[in-house]
């Protein structure tokens, strides 16, 4: 009978979470690093030369590939066979584990995780608990896949109940262009099929702890049925055009997962959960031995590919810049950002109307002023601030209209698209909201020379921060004039894809 410690299982899950944090799956890499080589949208290739030269600094520099490092998944197989040394559950082993791998002085990662999540949304400070899914199953080990769940991509889950004749080809392609580009991508689709509307879920997410290997699919031909739906949903998801972070091009998904389960006769439940470009996940075994071993990736697995900004970027001075400055500024056009700008997001937004709601003074003048919506991971040694990429922006699209009338905020940088109402607004205000792309947070984080707190410091990486950037590289998404890369990219792209098609 094997015999598995107490704290063998504490130290894998703490030693595996760290890793995951700065060390892509190279399945991963290697997709990319081809979806690149294929690409021929500019927008859309510069996006994935920005995500695999932030994976290899974050490989080097052991910090997140992204400051979102995620809500942790556990899936966890038990051997019958089993004997457990231990005076903690499972589950608290597993979260001891998570609490280690969180806190670690050397690299510390961002806590997400909220408490009373339909109340206070208590922080619990060290991201825990986990979600974990146990099976009992023959054998002498403990097989357990780790997740860490990033929230842009996991808010964009899809689930619904089809009838037994419904498409499931159809239900997808109509619904992830309406998913929009905040889960970053490119990446996986997980898609579950059967059981009941939280197996279907199950399956979704088990999925994407696959690898990637859809082209050794295509090499090889479909065996069976869900390997056919796997190519036709891959090949016609990527014809969609939407291209790495929205801009357009010709990789919108790097492969599609799909696990089904028996379901009842008169139902048909289908779950889709995108994985972003932070993809982490990793698999141990442990069989009484000690604590797993977790062998590095080599960096010459990485492509060789040295990001550096367009030569004709526009550089611009937030300090001086003005209304009149910006409605020069082009969709699609590359900015390098120096100055000052402010931070902010959904609980910062939050509290800000609250003030403006009770007629109360603001902590901080925004006027004439840059917001970049992120929450940063806590500095370690002698950096400024941690990794700091963007969080989705369309999660501010309620508070916009009311901070471009009130606080005299001339421009937005965040992720993915805007709403048609914001789209608007930003028109009329003549603002702009600028796009730095999702899964670059060490890469941006690099750009940011100062760093203090200037309101709210209860709410932690929620906090108003004003940062000092040199040479922050960005995008132009939504123009003064209120045109968005994030309608013309991908129009532009399915329409060129089906005439090559």
């Amino acid at each position: 009978m094997t015999v598995i410690k107490q704290q063998d299982l504490i130290d894998s899950v703490a030693d595996a979470l760290q890793f995951i944090s700065y060390y892509h799956p190279l399945d991963y890499i290697r997709a990319l690093g081809e979806a690149y080589r294929r690409e021929e949208s500019p927008a859309a290739k510069d996006a994935i030369a920005q995500i695999l030269a932030n994976s290899r600094m974050s490989a080097q520099g052991h910090r997140p590939i992204c400051q979102d490092t995620g809500i942790v998944v556990a899936f966890v197989k038990v051997g019958m066979e089993v004997r457990w040394e231990a005076a903690m559950g499972v589950a608290e082993m597993i979260n001891e584990g998570v609490r280690r791998a969180y806190l670690n002085p050397d690299n510390i990662l961002r806590a997400s995780v909220v408490a009373d999540p339909a109340g206070a949304r208590r922080n619990t400070r060290d991201n825990t608990p986990a979600v974990i899914h146990y099976e009992i199953v023959p054998g002498d080990k403990v097989e357990v896949t780790l997740a860490a769940k990033g929230g842009g991509s996991e808010n964009k889950s899809k689930f619904v109940m089809l009838t037994p004749t419904d498409s499931i080809v159809d239900w997808v392609l109509n619904t992830v262009p309406q998913m929009g580009a905040g889960w970053c991508p490119p990446g996986m689709l997980g898609i579950g099929i059967g059981g009941t509307a939280e197996k279907a879920m199950l399956l979704a997410k088990e999925a994407l702890m696959e690898p990637i290997d859809i082209h050794e699919l295509k090499a090889r031909g479909p065996a069976n049925r869900l390997e056919e739906l796997r190519l036709e949903l891959y090949d016609k998801v990527n014809a969609l055009g939407i291209g790495a972070q929205g801009l357009g091009g010709l990789t919108t998904v790097l492969d599609v997962k799909i696990r089904d389960y028996p379901t009842h006769a008169a139902s048909l439940p289908v779950a889709m959960i995108p994985n972003c470009a932070a993809t982490r996940h990793i698999h141990f075994i442990l069989d009484g031995s000690g604590p797993a071993v977790l062998a590095p990736p080599s960096l010459d697995d990485w492509p060789a590919i040295d990001w550096q900004p367009a030569p004709g970027a526009r550089r611009v001075n937030l300090d001086g810049v003005t209304k009149e400055g910006i409605a020069s500024w082009k969709p699609g056009e590359t900015l390098l950002l120096s100055g000052k700008l402010l931070t902010g997001r959904d609980a910062a937004h939050k509290r800000i109307a609250d003030l403006l709601a009770r007629g109360e003074s603001l902590p901080v003048d925004f006027s004439g002023r840059f917001i970049y919506y992120v929450g940063p991971v806590d500095p370690v040694r002698d950096e400024v601030v941690g990794p700091a990429g963007p969080t989705t922006a369309t999660r501010m699209d309620k508070f916009t209209d009311q901070m471009l009338e009130k606080t005299g905020l001339i421009g937005m940088i965040g992720k993915a698209e805007r709403g048609p109402a914001v789209i608007d607004s930003i028109r009329r205000h003549r603002a702009v909201y600028l796009m730095a792309v999702g899964g670059a947070a060490y890469l941006v984080a690099k750009a940011i020379k100062a760093s203090r707190v200037a309101a709210f410091e209860d709410l932690g990486m929620e906090a108003i921060y004003e940062f000092e950037v040199k040479d922050m590289p960005v995008t132009v998404a939504v123009d003064a004039k209120g045109e968005s890369v994030h309608q013309t990219g991908p129009r532009e792209w399915r329409i060129r894809i089906g005439k090559s098609s």
